[in-house]
């Protein structure tokens, strides 16, 4: 199904790990996998995968890399030193499949491009129970000939996979939608805090509003699978990642002279729950702080 015989994979998380297990079941190639906790390459191997002992060791024997890291930061350190830059080769591609700055990626893009490889933003959407199905979707930015040519492995983890532009057009693109969705689930958890305190079940809300207008995934999922019953696990996408993306939305609207008053707003809110204590909880768990109950 691909031309490309070996796959790097960089990053088992929360999400890594089901996306690379995809691809090593799916793909038909063979896949070498490195992450810091031993605990999930352990699992991978156990499927069939091989495992690295370092970043270059990934890329070295590798046609094309996919990388799928926390934050902008964590992909500077792979980028740099003894990783990316070092040891790429002509011809590789390397696959951001996290949500990172925009800067950042036409950086690293037009640096690879200096020695002949390619960079392609490909942020993932949707959740860790769509990873390991199989369903995500994902926002590439990329030449049009260089995304015909990874589409087929991005579709053994995505079932929509949609060219959104250039290098950075798919990160543009995932920014808005997590923006929009932070501002949608504060939504939410205000209704869910009005509705309580006025003798209306959060429950019975919800599956309300879901029947009408106010009908939407984040309301399905964020809404009824975590606000109303409480659920804000540890290891899920935290409120500090939330803060983080939410800042590159700021970044981009402050480029484009544009003040987004409601991103500001749902800003703080999250910045007071990381303050008391929220940080690394489920990011809906500002519902709890706006309840105060």
């Amino acid at each position: 199904m691909t031309t490309y015989a070996r796959i790097g994979f960089i990053g088992l998380g929360v999400m890594g790990e089901p996306i690379c297990r995809n691809l090593v079941r799916k793909s038909g190639a063979h896949v070498v996998a490195f992450d810091l906790a031993p605990e999930p390459l352990a699992r991978l191997r156990e499927e069939g995968g091989s495992v690295a002992r370092s970043v270059a060791e990934v890329v070295a024997g590798s046609d094309i890399v996919f990388l799928c890291l926390p934050s902008a930061k964590h992909v500077h350190s792979v980028f740099g030193g003894d990783g990316i830059e070092k040891n790429i080769r002509k011809g590789q591609i390397v696959v951001d499949l996290g949500t990172s700055s925009i800067k950042l990626t036409r950086d690293f893009a037009r640096q690879l491009q200096a020695c002949g490889a390619a960079w392609a933003d490909a942020p993932i959407a949707r959740t860790r129970q769509a990873a390991l199905d199989g369903t995500l979707s994902v926002m590439v930015g990329a030449t049009v000939e260089l995304f015909g040519s990874i589409e087929p492995l991005i579709r053994c983890f995505a079932t929509d996979v949609t060219l959104c532009g250039d290098v950075g057009a798919g990160q543009v693109t995932k920014i808005l939608n997590n923006m929009v969705l932070f501002q949608t689930v504060n939504a939410l958890a205000e209704a869910v805090a009005v509705a309580r305190r006025n003798g209306v079940d959060p429950k019975l809300l919800l599956e309300t509003l879901s029947k009408g207008s106010a009908d939407s995934f984040a309301l399905r999922n964020h809404g009824l699978k975590a606000i109303v019953p409480g659920n804000f696990p540890e290891r899920a996408f935290s409120t500090e990642y939330a803060l983080k993306d939410l800042s590159y939305a700021l970044e981009l609207a402050a480029e484009a002279g544009i003040r987004i008053r409601g991103a500001e707003l749902v800003g703080e809110v999250l910045r007071e729950a990381i303050e008391a204590g929220s940080g690394g909880a489920y990011f809906p768990v500002i519902a709890k702080h706006i309840d105060g109950a």
